[in-house]
């Protein structure tokens, strides 16, 4: 039972909630400032209602930084992927930006509506979708240590990037994600001709496997069945500083991401040759070689970079007559694309780029190449061309 008391000019109350089972120390609670007895009364009820029903939460200063910094090591505990942590980390930066300074309990829907929003206009609806997620998992957890009552970040509009009529008439062939058949063909005759070492086969590789970058480099000489002419996934390269010596291996972006895919004649003979090359680059740099099985390994046995590969794979595209904004990961996008061309069945595409939702498979689907959209312009005026020869003299 709460203790209700003049102080001064205003009224207050003291409740005695027991005893605290871990310190021992008596649990109580004032407040002061109310103008009558009855305001008084009625926060004294409030707090001994929610404090039995265990909905009470202390007033803190605890800001959406530190909440933050403790949410990620927390993370980290969780056993969290580093590359993972890493993503989460520079994904909250972003929030803290705006937010970092206020006390978590007084950030508002409103004001993380205001700072996604503001966000929105800098980046990408995927890379806002990430922060949002990170975000989400900071708050989620201050509630469930009782920190906040309320999840501002719950019911939250992501915002969507329409497209102007500007942008409709020119055109978006410069930011397709994915080579035609016939680039991809351009691209592999330039690297063949006029690529440095390991070149031809890394991107080849990349063309007609659909494996990320970080897959690709983490092969080893162990991963590949030559017999049974099959390549397993079941690591990938890590190494945000792109020094050679400080990388990491760690298991695949998801479970579905561990698999085995069969691989085409072409690139068991590629690699059967590089296999032979390598062989001699090992002895001869046999005191300095640190063998690690690597498939796409330096001359002193190190796994390539990332960074090291998309330059090789800029210098080539400056002498194409390719005009896109190509990636390392935009091979990926071109296996896929050339997968749905050949017909191949949808959960065979997940499978064999280790997709473990289909949805992420199907938006990579809604990407058609101009081939098959002009075949299905094809199809239909084959259909109808009784018709139409009747429509026009």
């Amino acid at each position: 039972m709460a203790y209700i008391y003049k102080k001064g000019k205003k009224w207050a109350f003291r409740a005695y909630m027991g005893t605290d089972p871990i310190t021992g120390k008596e649990i109580k609670k004032s407040k002061s400032g109310f103008l009558t007895q009855k305001d008084a009364k009625l926060a004294a009820a409030l707090f001994e209602r929610q404090f039995h029903n265990g909905e009470y939460i202390e007033p803190l200063k605890i800001t959406f930084e530190t909440m933050c910094k403790d949410w990620l090591k927390h993370y980290e505990s969780q056993g969290s992927k580093v590359s993972s942590i890493r993503a989460r980390r520079i994904a909250l930066d972003r929030v803290i930006d705006d937010l970092g300074q206020i006390p978590i309990q007084k950030i508002t829907k409103k004001a993380y509506q205001d700072t996604i929003d503001k966000l929105a206009n800098t980046f990408s609806s995927n890379y806002i979708s990430s922060i949002h997620s990170s975000t989400n998992m900071v708050f989620v957890y201050a509630q469930e240590n009782k920190l906040i009552k309320e999840i501002p970040t719950k019911g939250i509009k992501l915002p969507k990037k329409k497209k102007t009529v500007s942008d409709l008439e020119q055109g978006n062939e410069i930011h397709e994600k994915f080579l035609e058949k016939e680039e991809l063909e351009e691209f592999l005759t330039i690297t063949k001709n006029d690529g440095l070492e390991g070149d031809l086969l890394a991107f080849t590789m990349l063309a007609y496997t659909g494996l990320r970058i970080g897959e690709m480099i983490a092969l080893k000489w162990s991963d590949i069945d030559f017999d049974e002419h099959t390549l397993r996934v079941i690591k990938t390269y890590y190494n945000p500083t792109n020094n050679k010596l400080k990388y990491t291996l760690l298991t695949p972006k998801t479970e579905g991401s561990i698999r085995t895919i069969t691989i085409d004649p072409l690139l068991v003979a590629m690699l059967t040759q590089h296999k032979q090359q390598q062989e001699k680059i090992i002895k001869d740099n046999k005191p300095f070689y640190k063998d690690n099985d690597f498939i796409f390994s330096t001359n002193e046995g190190y796994p390539k970079t990332i960074k090291h590969l998309s330059i090789r794979m800029q210098r080539l595209l400056k002498k194409t007559s390719i005009q896109k904004q190509v990636t390392p990961h935009s091979f990926r996008h071109t296996h896929t694309s050339l997968l749905i061309e050949a017909n191949v069945h949808i959960k065979e595409i997940q499978e064999r780029l280790g997709h473990s939702d289909i949805n992420t498979t199907m938006d990579i689907y809604a990407h058609m190449t101009k081939n098959i959209k002009k075949e299905a312009s094809n199809k239909f005026s084959n259909l109808m061309k009784d018709l139409s020869k009747n429509l026009i003299d």
